[in-house]
């Protein structure tokens, strides 16, 4: 990640936002703006043209879409800065309006920002032109299948590679995450192209369509 990328941290809790803000200064991003609402993070974004912006998705003044619809705004206005929601619940159809674009964009819940690694690494990726959404996301939309839904044949474990597929990990690190070989990550069912197929089923039935790298789902080969 270079030092070079420049970002504003958008959230209307000031200690949250400065905590964000100083962690990310810390990790060699340069935290070139704070805003506490939508209006002001629209302003932030004109005025510093950043690469990055984290947003939380419910701001002032009612507290509903605020920084939703500023991020919007933003990706009309300003198509090649990357976007980072917070939100403290899962909140299904708000993250696939914003996630169906498939570049630049992710989606975490506000339960990650204490986990450092996790808000770096989701910044790294978006950087670079991915995506990034939240395994929480991921779980919700598996428990929500409905009777005859393509997942609902998958195995704890084939949850488990669609988690850590939707976080765009690699062959390596995936066998890492589930103590096994990278061959045996190779062999396994899961990784299947009926497994891929039924994702995207389940996935277009909410109106998202996966584009070769949309959400970052890579094909393990």
């Amino acid at each position: 990640m270079s030092a070079a990328n420049r970002i504003v941290v958008a959230d209307d809790d000031v200690l949250l936002r400065e905590g964000i803000a100083s962690l990310l200064s810390g990790a060699g991003f340069d935290v070139v703006g704070q805003a506490g609402d939508g209006a002001a993070l629209s302003d932030l974004v004109r005025e510093q043209k950043p690469d990055l912006a984290v947003v939380d998705i419910r701001m002032p003044p009612t507290q509903t879409w605020e920084g939703l619809d500023a991020a919007r705004s933003i990706r009309a206005e300003f198509p090649d800065t990357g976007i980072l929601l917070l939100s403290a619940h899962v909140e299904i159809e708000t993250a696939i309006d914003l996630l169906e674009g498939g570049r630049k964009i992710g989606y975490l819940l506000k339960s990650r920002v204490m986990q450092a690694d996790d808000v770096v690494d989701a910044l790294e990726r978006i950087a670079a032109g991915g995506s990034v959404v939240d395994p929480a996301l991921v779980r919700e939309l598996v428990a929500q299948r409905q009777k005859n839904d393509p997942l609902s044949d998958l195995t704890a474990r084939e949850r488990e590679v669609l988690a850590l597929m939707a976080e765009g990990r690699t062959n390596g690190l995936i066998a890492s995450s589930l103590v096994v070989t990278e061959g045996a990550i190779f062999m396994r069912r899961e990784i299947d192209s009926p497994f891929l197929s039924a994702l995207k089923s389940r996935l277009a039935a909410e109106d998202i369509d996966l584009g070769e790298a949309s959400l970052d789902l890579r094909r393990i080969r």
